[in-house]
């Protein structure tokens, strides 16, 4: 039936157009409720029919819950091998409970402003803020794209301003120490991000398809990074042997899976636990016994460590798929031994310049006084 009208009670009419069925084979229908004579609801009945068949409208765009759009948004991370885990956690945390039941095109800046005044009553950091409204505003992007649209705009959502960017990074002897403390399957993991810079997303997604021992080099193609561009990342002589003895491994016991990084044939997901664990075997934690750590810092060490190596810095920035220059210019962490090393480098070389000129001017009393033996 492309169409019905329902007597709802006196003068009360709800009228229901038929509009195709969702990406789940749910049939959907667009909906109003009419306030008059049946008259006045067979003419609106006609006005959607007609709009249905200029082009079909799977959704009644007002009528769209939140909800809906962080179940899109939970999917895209699940499909696209994002932090599902922690997306799902974010929503049903504190987005769902307080936007959940809302319908998006009520949603506005003075929602989303009550909404941080109520995480920072609290207790949430401005940067957890900041993530969880870039999760709804990533919804609102999603459903606004789709086809048809879910929504009619994007509501404007400002971020706070942080000024708690990290700048924590491993020592090579603090790599090390992590490295033997970890289990077996999640040692690559973390030799890999040392040596490469590659984001903690892109590791876990790495398939055996785009690793090519034979060159030497893992190719990841447009899309499959963070900000969507391909880019080569050499591999050293360490990480090729270690992917030759992982991929060994990983045929003999696992010979269908395709990722490079996985637990039993499994992806990784996360491994939170286990890298706490590992943290407090390396000594690696605060005095709440807390991770000083955090697996991103290895992507600071691997930066810091192709510029110390003399690689110039249009190249890191190419191996590390970093584009903003002042991003690249902040995960170049200089710690303390670097600052320590340069004030030793300019010891050396005023004690240099002092034994020059100690040099220079016994040599030129030298002259003087040879030239007054002569005469």
């Amino acid at each position: 039936m492309a169409g019905q009208i329902v007597n709802r009670g006196e003068r009360t009419w709800l009228v229901r157009v038929f509009v195709g069925r969702d990406g789940n084979g749910k049939r959907c229908y667009q909906n109003r409720t009419i306030h008059g004579t049946k008259r006045d609801a067979e003419k609106v009945l006609g006005d959607l029919l007609q709009k249905r068949s200029l082009g079909p409208q799977l959704i009644d765009i007002d009528r769209v819950l939140v909800s809906e759009l962080l179940d899109d948004l939970e999917r895209d991370y699940r499909l696209n091998g994002k932090d599902a885990k922690w997306c799902n956690e974010k929503c049903r945390l504190h987005l769902r409970p307080f936007f959940g039941a809302m319908r998006a095109a009520r949603v506005t800046s003075a929602t989303i402003a009550k909404y941080c005044d109520t995480r920072l009553e609290a207790g949430a950091a401005l940067a957890t803020i900041n993530r969880e409204l870039s999760l709804l505003k990533r919804s609102f992007n999603l459903a606004a794209r789709a086809t048809p649209a879910k929504v009619h705009a994007v509501p404007h959502i400002r971020l706070f301003r942080e000024d708690n960017a990290r700048r924590g990074f491993f020592e090579h002897s603090e790599y090390l120490a992590m490295l033997a403390a970890l289990p077996d399957y999640l040692k690559g993991v973390l030799m890999f991000g040392y040596l490469t810079g590659c984001r903690k997303g892109e590791i876990l997604t790495l398939r055996w398809d785009q690793v090519d021992l034979a060159s030497g080099v893992v190719r990841l193609e447009v899309g499959e990074t963070k900000n969507g561009e391909g880019r080569i990342i050499p591999l050293g002589r360490d990480l090729v042997e270690m992917l030759k003895l992982q991929r060994t491994a990983s045929r003999a016991a696992h010979p269908d899976c395709p990722w490079v990084f996985h637990l039993n044939g499994e992806r990784l997901q996360t491994f939170n636990k286990a890298w706490r664990t590992a943290s407090r075997a390396a000594g690696l934690v605060d005095a709440n016994g807390e991770p000083t750590r955090i697996f991103h810092d290895l992507r600071r060490s691997a930066v810091r460590n192709l510029v110390r190596a003399g690689t110039s810095e249009l190249v890191a920035m190419r191996i590390s798929g970093h584009k903003s220059r002042t991003v690249f210019e902040r995960y170049n962490v200089t710690s303390e031994a670097d600052i320590r090393q340069g004030a030793a480098k300019l010891s050396s070389y005023m004690a240099a310049l002092e034994e020059q000129a100690i040099a220079e001017e016994r040599h030129t009393i030298g002259t003087q006084g040879l030239m007054e033996t002569v005469q």
